[in-house]
């Protein structure tokens, strides 16, 4: 998404007719802009503007993360939750394993646009920097709604989801390693951690082989992204070295309340029957 916003902004030409003697894509335009508000003496302006663009790009992001696909869609669908289910997390691969192919894809759909809308705002207010910062405060929210005392899913959808509007060819990789990763292990939590880690690496390779330095805010939010990919992870790593962590199966299950009682007990033989 962002090399195709900058690639519209040259095909539009918008700074050769404005005459602004800046590169022409979309972030040279951005920076221009600061530059010229400083250097005429609107500074105070200028850094106002500059703060209140980083408050709308922490809020609204947050917020909108904080709209979990997992939980609204267990809630008012199914008239559930998902983190009294499986593995407890509000997450997409749960909703799966708890309510099926029609659940996970709802989840699926919610957090995809959610986290579109969120990098889209980024993109627009401050160019790559605005990707990075309201992807991640998105991917916040998701991992902590307010609106859900702050117990949400990982974040894996919504990383996947910004580092692909931001950069395809990283997401390309990493999504090939997770998915490399799942496909022998079976474990999607092993590949989210494993792509997590490489991810900086990914980012920095990518940039030698363009000949050209890969940009600090990319690598800054690469390892951040990465740090918390694999922080949102640890049970599971610990349930893999224990050899507990469950592999991957979309194969609906039957929800706790359906094969016991109110104390936890299982239900007679008649009472399955009249249920």
């Amino acid at each position: 998404m962002l090399q195709f916003f900058d690639w519209f902004w040259k095909a539009i030409g918008l700074t050769q007719k404005l005459g602004i003697p800046e590169n022409n894509s979309f972030q040279g335009f951005i920076d221009y802009f600061w530059k010229t508000w400083m250097a005429e003496g609107k500074t105070s302006t200028a850094i106002l503007l500059f703060i209140g663009g980083i408050v709308f790009l922490i809020v609204v992001p947050y917020l909108l993360g904080s709209l979990n696909g997992a939980i609204l869609v267990s809630k008012y669908i199914y008239h559930d939750d998902i983190r009294n289910h499986g593995s407890g997390n509000a997450g997409l691969t749960n909703m799966g394993r708890v309510f099926g192919k029609k659940g996970a894809i709802l989840t699926l759909v919610i957090d995809i646009a959610k986290q579109f809308v969120s990098v889209l705002i980024g993109i627009v207010l401050w160019g790559e920097v605005g990707a990075y910062l309201a992807g991640l405060f998105c991917m916040i929210g998701h991992i902590a709604p307010v609106f859900f005392k702050f117990k949400g899913g990982k974040g894996v959808l919504t990383a996947a989801v910004m580092i692909l509007m931001i950069d395809y060819q990283v997401f390309l990789i990493a999504f090939a390693i997770f998915a490399l990763v799942v496909l022998i292990s079976r474990y999607v939590s092993l590949g989210s951690v494993i792509a997590g880690f490489a991810l900086p690496g990914i980012v920095w390779l990518l940039s030698a082989i363009r000949g050209r330095p890969a940009h600090p805010f990319a690598l800054f939010f690469a390892v951040l992204i990465g740090l918390m990919l694999i922080l949102m992870h640890r049970s599971n790593i610990k349930r893999l070295y224990e050899g507990n962590e469950n592999k991957l199966s979309f194969k609906k299950k039957k929800k706790p309340e359906e094969d016991t009682n109110s104390s936890g007990e299982e239900k007679s033989g008649k009472e399955k029957k009249k249920k």
